[in-house]
């Protein structure tokens, strides 16, 4: 592959990590395709072997982000009711208000729901925050497997 490709090839990565953070774009997808199209037109053993380690960090933390804070939630007593609510919330705020409406429309969602559930504010304020904490625990974990998979590609680049 040329040095052009392998630029491209790394830019999209970039894009990837940014989408991770700015969840406008599927971060993870975009990272798991460039490596992928890297490793086709390198071509060789070592590039597999480059894409399967970078699939596995991957893969790892997609199953890691979505046990490991939902669990934590769960002990926190956050509904799914909440969750789901502050997902369409969020979804319907990013198109109301741009950049910053879907944490705006999750953020209300999820109260409304636990206050609708509790009755009381506080508590659902205390249910909001810990609804945060799980998303922000998620996107952490996401970011730290998608940098991992960037590292091995890096160094599959001058490797291979």
């Amino acid at each position: 592959m040329s040095v052009w490709g392998e630029v491209l090839v790394g830019l999209a990565i970039l894009i990837g990590l940014v989408g991770i953070i700015v969840p406008i774009l599927p971060g993870v997808i975009l990272i798991f395709a460039a490596i992928g199209v890297w490793a086709f037109l390198t071509g060789g053993a070592t590039a597999w072997v480059i894409f399967g380690i970078a699939a596995v960090f991957l893969v790892l933390s997609g199953v890691i982000k979505y046990t490991w804070p939902g669990r934590k939630m769960k002990e926190a007593g956050v509904s799914n009711r909440a969750l789901f609510i502050g997902a369409v919330l969020g979804i319907a705020g990013f198109f109301v208000i741009p950049v910053v409406g879907l944490f705006v429309g999750f953020v209300l969602g999820v109260y409304l729901s636990e206050h609708q559930r509790l009755g009381q504010g506080e508590p659902a304020w205390q249910s909001t925050k810990h609804a945060l904490k799980g998303v922000g625990l998620s996107m952490l974990i996401e970011l730290l497997g998608a940098l991992l998979a960037s590292g091995v590609w890096l160094v599959g680049v001058f490797v291979a």
